[in-house]
């Protein structure tokens, strides 16, 4: 299974460009991976994408370990019409108690088990018949004299015929199959009476008038090598598998069902295996109860952060190999040494672009733009104070490829990306929303890039009224909207907090709603420094 590459929750432009661009580098170095992200992308990274006619990534819910990351047994797969004898050598052969019956497009239609089998020698019909000419020759060492290999099924019932011929009168019939010796008055009453088919046992040779009276009355005989006695003992055991499969009530498990979903089923039910089974619920293989004891993970490289509360439902669960980041060191931990690597620099796509020269690997148009518009994005432009020369000199670099008039595409991809026309509060709130770790209490802070600031204050009851909300649902310290003015090059504070002094204290203002802050414009370099040094003076 391919590797998953994602950037944070609410991926913004540098955390889907990071994904993509690194999830090439990674393929080009001999690894397995698909990019993804871990939402709906924002409006200035379809820009992006669709300016360099890249598709949009996997979505992804979360990183749980599913029933298809397991590492489940493969077993071979039987036919209905297989014989419950030739099932039962398979099970011998391969040492297992469970075979799966599939149809011919490997759609599961039932299991058979040893116990089954048992149940079946034990409980079952000895009398009903119902099976293939091919499963009779081939389970009783048999020869077919008269019929077709692969004609209709025989169906019907069993009859070992020892008696004198006149005694049996009037007691076989159409619906009969019976099993004789070299008893040719007998045969010749069946084959008058029209049986469905004869089995002769111990006959080396029947004469030919009998041959042609079956050829005529076409009535199947079957010469078996066994004795009368053991050909009635095994003649049940030729019937297909299908007359005693366990076909209701069935427990299966979807491949995309979830490892805690299917737990309980598997602890509260005493099942030695469990098929797997697709969406179109072909077989896939199965599952036991050794296979939760140590099950597989997925295999993740993160993007543009390294904190659980910013990362994909479930990462604790999956296998993280490696990191690439700008941002502070967060909580995430891992059991084994991996690659971490963390630059104090204006977007993750520049530490990428320096791992595409380290490496040796060409850039694509497509990924340099990429690459480009990931650090335009997160440096504004150079605007932003987490700028440093690295990003130019990337962007330069970069640029060498594209020839973009930089300025023009910038705005361009800005005046898309904050358009607020036609968005709702809830969804501008949470477009770049991320919380973080302050001490003993948590505080969430969005932040909305956009050149469309009178359209924000003129909602702004209503994201007050969010802010209030999402801060009594979190039990936040802190609840922050920062609208971040790209021509003017500051930030507008909307605000829910414990104590409203953090904010005055933090960005020397007042602390009113709406309030600008001139040159505040990176939350990772000004916001939450400023509120966790505040936060240390007014505790």
């Amino acid at each position: 299974m391919a590797t998953l590459v994602f950037g944070h929750k609410n991926p913004d432009t540098d955390s889907v460009t990071a994904s993509i661009a690194f999830s090439y580098l990674k393929n080009k170095l001999g690894y397995d991976t698909t990019p993804c992200v871990l939402g709906n992308i924002n409006r200035e990274s379809k820009f992006v994408l669709d300016h360099f006619k890249v598709p949009i990534p996997l979505e992804i819910k979360n990183v749980k370990t599913q029933v298809k990351d397991l590492n489940y047994d493969i077993v071979p797969s039987i036919k209905p019409d297989l014989s419950i004898l030739s099932a039962y050598n398979l099970m011998e052969k391969l040492n297992v108690k469970t075979l799966p019956v599939v149809n011919d497009k490997n759609r599961l239609l039932g299991i058979i088990t040893m116990k089954d089998i048992a149940m079946a020698l034990i409980t079952g019909d000895f009398y009903k018949l119902h099976t293939s000419i091919t499963n009779i020759v081939n389970d009783l060492q048999g020869q077919l004299l008269v019929g077709e290999v692969g004609g209709k099924a025989l169906d019907g019932r069993i009859s070992v015929i020892a008696y004198y011929h006149k005694t049996i009168q009037g007691s076989i019939g159409q619906d009969d199959i019976i099993i004789v010796g070299d008893r040719y008055d007998i045969i010749e009453y069946a084959l008058c009476t029209q049986v469905k088919s004869i089995i002769l046992t111990n006959v080396n040779k029947l004469p030919q008038k009998y041959l042609d009276l079956a050829q005529e009355k076409k009535i199947p005989i079957i010469s078996v090598g066994l004795d009368t006695y053991t050909t009635a003992k095994l003649i049940s055991q030729c019937n297909y598998v299908s007359s005693i499969m366990k076909q209701k009530g069935l427990l299966k498990f979807n491949e995309n069902q979830y490892l805690d979903e299917i737990k309980e089923e598997m602890i509260s039910t005493q099942y030695r295996n469990y098929p797997v089974v697709n969406d179109d619920n072909e077989l896939l293989g199965f599952i036991n109860k050794k296979h939760i004891l140590s099950p597989g993970k997925k295999k993740v490289f993160l993007v543009d952060h390294n904190e659980y509360a910013q990362s994909a439902d479930g990462l604790a669960e999956a296998e993280i190999l490696e990191i690439v980041d700008h941002h502070k060191i967060g909580d995430i931990a891992t059991t084994v040494p991996i690659a971490f690597r963390n630059m104090p620099v204006g977007s993750t796509c520049t530490i990428i672009y320096e791992m595409y020269q380290e490496y040796q690997i060409g850039l694509t148009k497509e990924i340099a733009g990429l690459l480009l518009s990931g650090i335009i994005s997160d440096t504004l432009l150079f605007k932003s104070p987490t700028t440093t020369e690295k990003d130019r000199l990337a962007v330069e670099k970069l640029n060498s490829i594209l020839g973009l008039d930089l300025e023009r595409y910038a705005m361009d991809m800005f005046k898309v990306g904050t358009s607020l026309e036609g968005i709702s509060v809830e969804e501008i709130f949470y477009k770049d929303f991320k919380e973080f770790n302050l001490e003993e209490h948590k505080m969430g802070i969005s932040q909305v890039f956009t050149l469309d600031i009178e359209d924000v204050f003129n909602r702004e009851s209503q994201f007050i009224d969010f802010a209030t909300e999402t801060h009594k649902n979190k039990d936040y310290f802190l609840t922050l909207l920062v609208i971040t003015d790209i021509l003017k090059e500051g930030s507008y504070l909307l605000f829910n907090a414990e104590n409203n002094s953090v904010i005055s204290t933090a960005f020397q203002v007042s602390s009113q709603q709406g309030v600008f802050v001139p040159g505040l414009v990176s939350r990772k370099k000004q916001v939450v420094p400023k509120i966790l040094e505040a936060y240390q003076m007014i505790r």
